[in-house]
């Protein structure tokens, strides 16, 4: 332990708070404090609690030599989940512009957050990534950038804000299981047993189940599973780009995806344009509610989805031949419509779709159960590299992974049954 040194000119408190051992939030704190030579540590008070069901506490003094440097160094530990003492309510600037922040706005993690107004601590609504705080009627909100207005009060600088890490489950579950390291070698049956499990609780619960998929979930052949699913009412959110929704409408009019006959998996005769007759017959429909109504389409993903009356977002990309009529073509249009079904995810399924992914990723709250399925293991952890942490990786090909998680989702339900 390092000991504070008595020439040191500026001190700071910190709590700690929750499990704090067995989630790695001591540890990660002391790291960050080892790493920062030039502040001194005291840890003042440690409570490991009695039992193991028992929160713990620390509170640790914090010394520098430079103000800018210790408020660098709090800034770091408030994002491991500390709490600094004596703090004072939050400050704000109004935004100088639509879509402007202040230069020191504080930009925010997508772990539960808090802000200090009147002395009081008040949750910050839908916790995201990389956007602003705003005050408002009394309340608190994340806001993206694009949707800041003119006058907003926005939080700037980290005072007055608290960052609540989220704390490891007294069981272990899928979701701990796993996480740590993404292979291919991994007991899938259990893993996809447990991933069922939860996915039910979570329908239970009232939230939804979104899949964010790619082209690949048509390609390989699992379009059939997710439909499935769907229908089933076990998947009740989807978000994709132009590409899923073509392919498998190609493949309801054409039994091809990409040219590519999906029963023989050889190239069909002219198939290679299979994909651009479809978007032209779309076009001409006037979009998929509309080829469903005059007798069309009549199976697949997108009819399914259409039929449930789930919600569809289905966003573009400077790639898409087309695109569809459904499509939304502006990029933050795209996100303010998936934004819109943020707070009613309480599970996240992407599959194959790596881009979209961490799109997608960049939205959702650390509560939410999220699981990133790809056949490569370095896009398996690039959702994870890019904030996500609460993402399990699983290293399957699309179709391997519907397929059994819908047997895994039948065996949970036999089981609720029995019970």
């Amino acid at each position: 332990m390092a000991s504070a040194s008595s020439s040191a000119t500026v001190v700071r408190r910190i709590e700690l708070r929750g499990h704090i051992l067995d989630s790695g939030i001591f540890n990660r704190v002391l790291g960050v404090l080892t790493d920062h030579e030039r502040a001194a540590y005291v840890i003042e008070e440690f409570d490991s609690g009695r039992t193991k069901v028992d929160p713990s506490y620390a509170r640790l003094a914090i010394e520098a030599d430079d103000q800018a440097y210790l408020d660098e160094l709090i800034d770091k530990l408030r994002e491991q989940g500390a709490e600094v003492m004596e703090e004072g309510d939050a400050a704000t600037e109004p935004a100088p512009a639509d879509g402007v922040l202040p230069d020191q706005f504080y930009a925010t993690t997508n772990y539960a957050t808090e802000v200090r107004v009147g002395g009081s601590w008040l949750p910050v609504a839908n916790p995201e990534m990389d956007c602003a705080i705003v005050l408002d009627d009394g309340g608190a909100l994340t806001v993206p950038p694009s949707d800041v207005k003119a006058g907003d009060p926005v939080v700037v600088g980290h005072q007055g804000v608290k960052v609540s890490i989220p704390q490891r489950a007294r069981r272990k579950a899928v979701f701990e299981f796993m996480a740590s390291a993404v292979s291919s070698e991994k007991p899938r049956h259990a893993l996809l047993g447990e991933l069922a499990r939860e996915l039910l609780a979570v329908l239970r619960s009232g939230k939804r189940v979104l899949v964010v998929g790619g082209p690949a979930i048509i390609h390989t052949g699992a379009g059939p599973y997710l439909a499935d699913l769907i229908r089933g009412g076990y998947v009740t959110a989807l978000y994709a780009g132009n590409a899923l929704a073509v392919h498998d409408m190609e493949s309801q009019f054409f039994g091809t995806s990409l040219g590519v006959n999906l029963e023989d998996a050889f190239p069909a005769e002219e198939g290679h344009v299979h994909h651009l007759r479809t978007v032209n017959r779309l076009r001409a429909a006037g979009g998929i509610r509309n080829a469903i109504d005059r007798g069309i389409l009549r199976a697949g993903v997108m009819y399914e989805a259409y039929q449930k009356k789930i919600p569809v977002v289905l966003c573009g990309s400077i790639r898409d031949d087309g695109p569809i009529p459904d499509v939304i073509t502006d990029v933050v249009e795209a996100q303010r419509a998936m934004r819109a079904y943020v707070p009613q995810i309480g599970m996240a399924l992407m599959v194959c779709t790596l881009l979209h992914s961490v799109a997608v990723g960049n939205l959702l709250p650390a509560t939410c159960k999220t699981v990133c399925v790809d056949i490569n293991p370095s896009s398996v952890t690039k959702l994870t590299d890019r904030g996500s942490h609460q993402t399990l990786g699983i290293v399957m090909d699309a179709s391997s992974f519907l397929r059994e998680l819908t047997l895994a989702i039948e065996a949970a339900e036999a089981e609720l049954g029995s019970g």
